[in-house]
């Protein structure tokens, strides 16, 4: 629960007593890869942590093929923010692609927190605008260069994705065949 409590601290916004109740709440959650944190057509009614493992956002595409949209790694949360929100279905399913640790919260207990702790609707709100700032900059580089420059900046930006994370998904994300990623690694290798 350490990246828990130092993912709590960020921006000094809560008391180290406040973060200790917090935290107090959350379950432990365990999932194999494959297994679903959220599936698509479900409400988000969880807001997670990574403690362990690595996780990926997908969607169904016009061809009815998944789209990896984007990993969540160690010491990230994870929800769909929309669904969550507005308690509405999840256009998007979250998936486990190594075995995974997630710290894990009922979206009930988070609204009565917020009603408890006023700060931590300041913490989420800074949290969210941090996540999807960092999204952004993260799939910059897909918008740019051949096949194999954006394999090469994915690999030099998560190397550690390259190696745990399933072909098949790498090449979702990076817009390419997994049949092109497997000839341009052989390349470089």
């Amino acid at each position: 629960m350490g990246n828990l409590k130092s993912a709590l601290s960020f921006g000094g916004i809560l008391s180290t007593k406040d973060i200790e109740y917090i935290i107090g709440f959350y379950k432990v959650l365990k999932f194999k890869p494959g297994e679903e944190f959220l599936s698509i057509g479900k409400i988000s009614r969880q807001i997670g942590f990574v403690d362990s493992g690595i996780l990926r956002s997908y969607s169904i595409g016009n061809d009815m093929e998944e789209v990896t949209k984007y990993f969540i790694r160690e010491n990230q949360f994870v929800m769909d923010i929309e669904s969550f929100y507005d308690n509405k279905p999840s256009n998007s399913g979250i998936q486990a692609v190594a075995d995974c640790q997630i710290l894990a919260l009922d979206r009930s207990v988070w609204n009565r927190l917020n009603e408890e702790i006023p700060k931590l609707y300041i913490l989420s709100k800074s949290l969210t605008e941090a996540g999807l700032l960092n999204k952004i900059k993260d799939n910059e580089f897909l918008h740019f260069g051949s096949a194999k420059d954006k394999y090469l900046e994915f690999a030099r930006r998560y190397p550690d994705l390259t190696l745990k994370v399933p072909l098949q998904y790498i090449a979702s994300y990076l817009h390419i065949t997994p049949q092109s990623l497997s000839r341009i690694r052989r390349e470089i290798s």
